[in-house]
């Protein structure tokens, strides 16, 4: 996805998704899908991540979906990134269950993942604040509700007042920045096959941390 940054040329803020690797006999049922999960997401010293829908329960019953970067990832599970004053952070607040879907199109990939979000410690999500493009940074000092009420002249002066004072590297993550991890408690990794029936696989964990696999219709 690219982005007009009003400070300089388009920038590009996510990767495609034309990343990752598969299972070298995808029929296989893995006793720990993480690794397969691992496997297909990109590596995460790799500058531009992945973009992903999350969707979370909204105040109004109603579920609430979007597009945000993957963070990272790990054995506990996937890491991203908001502003605390967001909708979708006041709705994890009172209800920390998600949905999650990344898609492959080039490569006929979908992973679907149902789980729990938990904020990180603050280190952890100012490492990864100071990761980030310059862009992405100055965006998350600068994308206030004051500001998109303004003109879009005003909003590109005052962004460019803000990075003329801030120059690069010297930003550190804003107060409201907030990580979450999501634990996944259910993982759907599904495969289109152009010479027969899809390969779907669905892996869910129980509370002694075991995983059960059941391949389902595509």
């Amino acid at each position: 996805m690219h982005h007009d940054d009003p400070a300089g040329p388009p920038v590009i803020i996510t990767s495609t998704n034309r990343f990752g690797h598969d299972q070298a006999h995808p029929d296989e049922v893995l006793a720990d899908p993480m690794e397969l999960l691992a496997a297909w997401l990109p590596a995460n010293d790799d500058e531009l991540r992945p973009l992903m829908t999350l969707t979370t329960i909204g105040a109004d019953g109603y579920p609430d979906s979007r597009s945000v970067l993957l963070s990272d990832h790990d054995e506990r599970g996937i890491t991203f990134h908001t502003d605390a004053r967001t909708r979708k952070a006041r709705e994890l607040a009172a209800d920390g269950r998600v949905s999650i879907v990344v898609a492959w199109v080039e490569h006929a990939r979908q992973l679907t993942i149902a789980g729990d979000a938990e904020q990180v410690p603050a280190e952890e999500a100012a490492a990864v604040f100071r990761a980030r493009s310059r862009y992405l940074q100055l965006l998350a000092w600068m994308n206030s509700s004051e500001l998109a009420q303004l003109p879009r002249a005003e909003r590109v002066a005052r962004w460019e007042a803000f990075a003329a004072a801030h120059p690069e590297g010297e930003l550190d993550a804003p107060p409201h920045w907030v990580g979450y991890r999501v634990r996944p408690r259910r993982l759907t990794f599904w495969r289109g096959d152009l010479e027969g029936p899809s390969n779907r696989v669905e892996y869910t964990r129980d509370a002694d941390d075991d995983w059960t696999a059941v391949r389902l219709p595509g």
